[in-house]
C-alpha cells in the first residue's frame, strides 16, 4: 500500500499547472515503484509551495537562505527503514517544490511544467529513500534510477545531454 499526500500550499500552481497534483502524484509512485525495495506499506507528502516557504526552510534546515527548486525531508536513515508494525504505513518524510523556481528551471531547460515537475518528484522521493547524490557513484545511481524511472512516465532523460 503507497499513500501520497499532496498539500497546495501555494493557490498559484492552480494556474501553473492546473493538474500539478495529479502530475506529482504519478511521478512520486513511479519513483517508489522504481525502488522495488520498500519496507511495506509507505507514506509521502508532496507539498506544492511558493519560493518564499521553500527559501524560509532551506534557510533554517539547511544554513542557505535562498529558494531552490525541491526540497526533501526524509524522517528516517536508510539503515533504519524498518516495516511498519501493524496496520500504520511507515512515513518517509515530505517532498517540496518552490513554484517560481520550478517555472524558471522549466522554461530555462526548455521542458514543460508538468515533466520539470515529475523530475522533481521523483528525484525528491528518491531522497526520502536514502538516495543521494553526494558523491560520484551515489550520483550515477541517482541519476540512472531517475531516468529510468522518468523515460518509463514516457517523460525525456533530463540527463541524456549532460
Amino acid at each position: 500500500m503507497i499513500e501520497i499526500a499532496i498539500r497546495l500550499r501555494d493557490s498559484a500552481w492552480s494556474t501553473a499547472l492546473p493538474d500539478a497534483a495529479a502530475v506529482a502524484r504519478r511521478a512520486a509512485a513511479a519513483a517508489l515503484d522504481a525502488a522495488a525495495d520498500l519496507p511495506g506499506p509507505v507514506e509521502l507528502g508532496v507539498v506544492l509551495a511558493d519560493d518564499a516557504f521553500v527559501r524560509r526552510l532551506n534557510r533554517e534546515y539547511r544554513g542557505q537562505d535562498r529558494a531552490t527548486d525541491v526540497l526533501s525531508f526524509p524522517l528516517h536513515e536508510p539503515p533504519r527503514l524498518a516495516p511498519p508494525q501493524g496496520e500504520m504505513p511507515l512515513m518517509l518524510g515530505d517532498v517540496i517544490l518552490a513554484r517560481e523556481t520550478v517555472e524558471r528551471d522549466s522554461a530555462a531547460a526548455g521542458v514543460g511544467l508538468a515533466e520539470r515537475v515529475s523530475h522533481l518528484v521523483v528525484h525528491g522521493v528518491l531522497h526520502l529513500l536514502g538516495h543521494d547524490h553526494d558523491e560520484p557513484v551515489a550520483e550515477r545511481r541517482m541519476r540512472a534510477l531517475e531516468s529510468r524511472t522518468l523515460l518509463g512516465l514516457g517523460l525525456c532523460d533530463p540527463y541524456a545531454t549532460l
